[in-house]
Formats: structure tokens, C-alpha cells, sequence
């Protein structure tokens, strides 16, 4: 393990940390909220808002496990400082020298993955983090660096609307101006939090839904269906590990990406595709009698020879209809099993569920 060193402006930096008289102050839900956001869009098990103080690291806010502060020479955010205008990724602990002997890399909450976004004061001083970290190893992709930016501003902006909290209490004369400013910042926060609160349910590489917004999705259809009860349908690309073994895993994604523009241009108008993890898609189709729901499945089946992947590409699909009575994941479950058909009948097929 690699101590961090101090910054060679570590007066002023704890100088203007001290401006926002944060430290030992209680949780506020504005911070968890913020942590919720960034570890649902980076799919991790923890996340935290980390302050770094002369000699500790202390968590305004923390998710996925207990504590209020931690020794400033075993916290990755004390590295992350040392970069303030980029984030701080480590895909794998274990085989970063700054990390590989860190206590809480070799024990409990055993972290081999860090993203932080530096915090910066409005002078452009770094604070601390806003960080996602999990117990196995991962990559951050575009988007969700973005996104880990973004949010960093945001609490940025929330440390600032403290400040303008003291000036307004200390200067009361002048309350209507700063009320005004503070209306503003709450605007500016709601807005972006509501945005970033939608990536939740978009799939970041793909752009189509993900499996929360079918969830809600799929439910709103049973309920608003009359006569005609809707149509699932899951997609599994076959075989679709030998093409990230073979041709890599930007190839696999570019097959990934194809695949949902298809769906998205197929379905879009009569339903809803949605990816729901790896190479498994579901097709909702509001409405549908099953048999043309069936032509439709294998209408796509038979077009995926045409994306421009340059690859051999089949799809399995298992295919239900909802019945009355069953829930949504009971009418998933069954797509499930006859997709299971498929694959065990040779694959290249749909099979539609009793």
C-alpha cells in the first residue's frame, strides 16, 4: 500500500473545508439521495460522500456499510484530491500498488473497485469525493463517468447552498436577494437530479429501457389491457460469449448496441424493447394477439442476419402471453422457460409458452 501524500496547497485546502463547517454534522437526505443515484447509474454496492479532514476521512453520507470516519492514510479519496480536474478509477484494488495492501482492500468491506469524483470548493479547492466502490472488480464506462462528474457538482452545489444558508441567517437585510439565489440553486439541483434519476432506467450502453422502467412498464400494459392481453417475448443472442471471447468485448457491444437499434426501429411504435442484462433483451408488446406476436418474433429472428456486425449472429426467443389472473413475473417466468426450450431444442428459434 502507497500512503497518500498531502497536497502541496494542504493549508488552503483545509482552509476552505473549514468555510463550510460540515464536519460532525448529521446525514441529510439531499447527500444520501445523491449517493442512491450515482451507485444505481455505476451498479455498485457502496458509495459514499468522503471529506478529507487534516488526518481522517469522514463520510457525510455512506451506503452499503457502517462507519463515520476512517484513517486519511488508508482512504482512497485522500488519492482522488490529488487529482482535482479528473476521476479516480481503480478497476481492480488488488492489482494497484497505491491499494493492494489497504486494510480495506484485504479485509472487510473487502473493495477491489473505486470511482471518485473530486469535490471542489468554489475557490477550485479539493474537498473530497463522491465515490462508488464495490467488492469486485469493474470498469466504468462513458456515460457513467459522466454522470459520477455530474453528481460531484451537484454536491459541490449543495455545500455551496450551506454557505448561502449563514450568509442569509447572518445578513438578514439583504434575505430577499439570497432567498432568491438559494430558490435557484434547489431549482437547478431538482431538475438535474430529476434527470439523472431517469438514467436509472435507461441501460447505459444500449439506450433502450432497462429492467426497472419494463417492470413498470408491463404492469401499466396488463392493467390497461382490454380484450387483448399483452405479449413478452425474451431475446437471447446465442453463443454470444464467443463473441467477447473471440473478437473482444468492444465487438460484443457493438453486436449489443445493433441488436437494440433493430429492436428500437421493430418495436418502438408497437411496444417496448428493453435490455434486462447482458444479452438478454424482452420485447412488450401491448395488445398483441399471440400469433401475431409469434410473426413478429420471427420476422426479427430472421432479419438479425442482416445487422451490420459483420458476425453470424442467431437469436433464441421464448414468447408468452399474459393470462388473467398471473402477475407480471409470472408471465416473464414463463417467457423464461420457453426461452429455455429454444436454447435446449438447438437454438435459432422461437418457442412460444403453453
Amino acid at each position: 500500500m502507497i500512503k497518500p501524500p498531502k497536497p502541496v496547497n494542504e493549508a488552503a485546502r483545509l482552509a476552505a473545508l473549514q468555510r463550510y463547517r460540515i464536519l460532525d454534522t448529521d446525514r441529510e437526505p439531499a447527500f444520501d439521495d445523491l449517493v442512491t443515484i450515482a451507485r444505481t447509474l455505476c451498479g455498485t454496492q457502496m458509495g459514499a460522500v468522503t471529506l478529507i479532514d487534516r488526518d481522517r476521512q469522514w463520510f457525510k453520507a455512506l451506503q452499503g456499510l457502517e462507519a463515520e470516519q476512517t484513517p486519511r492514510d488508508e482512504a482512497f479519496c485522500a488519492h482522488t484530491i490529488l487529482h482535482p480536474l479528473q476521476l479516480t478509477v481503480v478497476e481492480d484494488a488488488r492489482q494497484d500498488a497505491r491499494f493492494s495492501g489497504n486494510p480495506s482492500v484485504l479485509g472487510e468491506p473487502h473493495i477491489r473497485f473505486y470511482a471518485g469524483a473530486p469535490l471542489l470548493s468554489s475557490d477550485g479547492q479539493s474537498l473530497g469525493s463522491l465515490c462508488v466502490f464495490d467488492s469486485t472488480p469493474r470498469r466504468l464506462n462513458g456515460p457513467q463517468a459522466e454522470a459520477l462528474a455530474a453528481l460531484s457538482r451537484q454536491v459541490s452545489n449543495l455545500l455551496e447552498m450551506r454557505v448561502l444558508r449563514r450568509q442569509i441567517d447572518h445578513h438578514q437585510a439583504e434575505h430577499d436577494w439570497y432567498e432568491a439565489r438559494l430558490a435557484e440553486y434547489y431549482q437547478q439541483l431538482e431538475q438535474t437530479n430529476l434527470e439523472l434519476s431517469e438514467q436509472t432506467r435507461t441501460d447505459p450502453l444500449t439506450g433502450l429501457p432497462n429492467r426497472r422502467a419494463l417492470a413498470a412498464a408491463l404492469s401499466d400494459a396488463i392493467e390497461r389491457s382490454a380484450e387483448v392481453t399483452p405479449a413478452v417475448a425474451i431475446v437471447d443472442i446465442d453463443h454470444f460469449k464467443m463473441v467477447n471471447d473471440i473478437h473482444g468485448h468492444d465487438e460484443g457491444d457493438r453486436v449489443l448496441t445493433e441488436l437494440a437499434n433493430a429492436l428500437r426501429s421493430q418495436f418502438a411504435a408497437r411496444g417496448m424493447a428493453a435490455r434486462i442484462g447482458g444479452e438478454e433483451f424482452v420485447i412488450l408488446m401491448p395488445e398483441t394477439p399471440l400469433n401475431q406476436a409469434e410473426l413478429q418474433c420471427h420476422y426479427l429472428r430472421e432479419s438479425v442476419s442482416m445487422l451490420p456486425v459483420g458476425l453470424p449472429i442467431t437469436l433464441s426467443i421464448g414468447l408468452a402471453a399474459h393470462r388473467s389472473g398471473d402477475t407480471p413475473q409470472d408471465t416473464l417466468r414463463r417467457a423464461d422457460a420457453a426461452l429455455y426450450q429454444a436454447k435446449h431444442q438447438g437454438r435459432d428459434r422461437v418457442v412460444v409458452a403453453d
